[in-house]
């Protein structure tokens, strides 16, 4: 298949859920019949989509020379792995797969960007175990980071619309408040442990990941303030019983500090002064 042909199709699947989920949302349209027999259709093409921009990924980031982790590449792998976690976490969390419709938008404007965007930096690792692991902790993790904060954004509108004593379809469909925040805490720790592996593995096994001798910079020291304030939600959460939107605002300042870790520092590099 052409690759014009695979982004084209891959962007439509994801718009196609997004356009899905917006019609259930609508509260003439949640419980008609029409919408449930779209979910039901629903289930059969996000896998699908999940799929096609899989195949995508591997034809643009799997390179001959090693793997091309430029800017566009590093955004859409981060979208699939987010709507694939969320995929997998409605398979057992029911309610939790409605919010599948509000990363697909985020997923199709991954793919379109890929498809604009030319590639950027390939990095060679000769089939290296330990880089391996190292690069696919830190993808898990950042993946992770990213779920738990458009969790705390849905968790904040779900609260919002509670005191207006009602909730529109689209939130009505996800578990109870506190059920919501405990599925967080469990995010926000499997993340934490992902980011301390892959920060661990990057100051220890600098050489043998990077070919140099590590050195603090501007993404280093990002990465090590989203350690400590994400380690003190945690810590404050269960020496304190932190919760709510104390937890909420923490999350979301953690996440913007990852953002300028990684992403922000490849936009930077990449777009704005054209280096690899």
């Amino acid at each position: 298949m052409p690759d014009l042909l695979l982004y084209f199709i891959t962007a439509a699947c994801w718009l196609a859920l997004s356009a899905m989920a917006f019609r259930a949302a609508r509260p003439a349209m949640a419980a008609g019949p029409e919408t449930r027999g779209e979910a039901r259709f629903d289930a059969v093409l996000a896998p699908i989509a999940l799929v096609l921009h899989g195949i995508l990924l591997y034809r643009r980031v799997m390179v001959p020379e090693g793997l091309d982790l430029g800017v566009a590449n590093a955004i859409s792998l981060l979208a699939w792995l987010t709507v694939l976690i969320y995929w997998l976490g409605g398979l057992v969390y029911t309610g939790v797969a409605s919010i599948l419709g509000l990363m697909a938008p985020v997923a199709a404007a991954a793919v379109l960007l890929q498809a604009v965007l030319p590639s950027g930096h390939v990095v060679t690792y000769g089939g290296n175990p330990i880089f391996a692991a190292h690069f696919g902790i830190a993808m898990l993790g950042y993946s992770l980071f990213i779920v738990a904060t458009v969790h705390a954004l849905v968790m904040l509108a779900e609260e919002k619309w509670l005191h207006r004593g009602t909730l529109p379809p689209l939130l009505r469909s996800l578990p109870p408040l506190l059920e919501m925040e405990a599925l967080l805490f469990r995010i926000l720790l499997a993340a934490f442990v992902m980011l301390t592996l892959t920060v661990v593995s990057g100051v220890f096994f600098s050489e043998q990941l990077f070919g140099k001798a590590f050195k603090a910079n501007h993404k280093t020291v990002f990465a090590f303030i989203s350690m400590a304030i994400f380690g003190g939600l945690l810590w404050g959460h269960h020496f304190r019983g932190w919760r709510g939107r104390k937890a909420v605002h923490w999350t979301l300042a953690g996440f913007v500090s990852l953002l300028l870790a990684y992403v922000g520092s490849k936009v930077v590099l990449e777009l704005i002064l054209q280096r690899g």
